[in-house]
């Protein structure tokens, strides 16, 4: 494997280049190369006990990016610019908890664990859910989930970033509203999904408005030395 040589200037020259997209350039569309590169620094993202707790659908689809208007506020002008715009879902409690099936067939045919190493994965997983971190109802568990999903969102916009594509991350949404209109029109299986963001790709129309504004790094690290 060789070891990763982008220098660290052209790291931060794509986090200062990245802003949430209002409006994209709906002329200019991804390539299938492009947007294939950033699915895959999601499959490559990592996510507690290496589970992967999440599925992402592309809706390109212009009858089905209508009907999410409705209920994502947050999301018209982006589904009617964008170039590809993609769901964050998250699993549910049926999915991630420690003995479902799902988690079974990662650590024995993804992880291909050997049968000791399995029960005492499973050991600690539980332990985990049940007293390290209390994950006692089905709502703290998609919230656990929706914590890697975001992880998967952060490496596609920073992928994206690198390689001079726009993203723009979308919470605004009625999320039951939303779930409902997934479970009808677009064949997601609601017991075991929940959506967790919505986020688009393409190119900006307009260079942003305003410089990119955060606090000084002193006031948000602490060093303990």
């Amino acid at each position: 494997m060789n070891t990763p040589k982008l220098s660290k200037e052209d790291v931060l020259n794509a986090f200062q280049f990245r802003h949430a997209c209002k409006e994209f350039d709906a002329t200019k569309i991804v390539s299938e190369e492009d947007i294939n590169f950033i699915l895959r620094t999601a499959n490559l993202s990592p996510s507690s006990f290496g589970f992967e707790p999440w599925h992402f659908v592309v809706v390109q689809n212009k009858e089905l990016r209508e009907l999410l208007k409705p209920v994502a506020w947050g999301a018209p002008l982006k589904l009617d610019t964008a170039s590809h715009f993609i769901l964050g879902l998250s699993m549910k409690a049926p999915m991630t908890k420690w003995d479902s099936n799902y988690i079974m067939h990662m650590m024995k045919d993804i992880k291909q664990f050997p049968k000791d190493v399995i029960e005492m994965y499973s050991k600690f997983y539980r332990e985990f859910q049940e007293r390290d971190f209390n994950l006692d109802t089905d709502k703290k568990l998609f919230d656990w989930a929706s914590k890697q999903t975001y992880i998967a969102l952060a490496n596609m916009m920073t992928s994206a970033a690198l390689v001079g594509i726009d993203s723009c991350p979308i919470e605004g949404f009625h999320q039951e509203k939303a779930e409902a209109l997934l479970k009808e029109k677009f064949d997601v299986d609601t017991n075991k999904y929940g959506l967790s963001y919505m986020v688009a790709f393409g190119y900006r129309k307009d260079e942003p408005a305003h410089a990119k504004s955060r606090r000084k790094q002193e006031e948000i690290i602490t060093w303990k030395k």
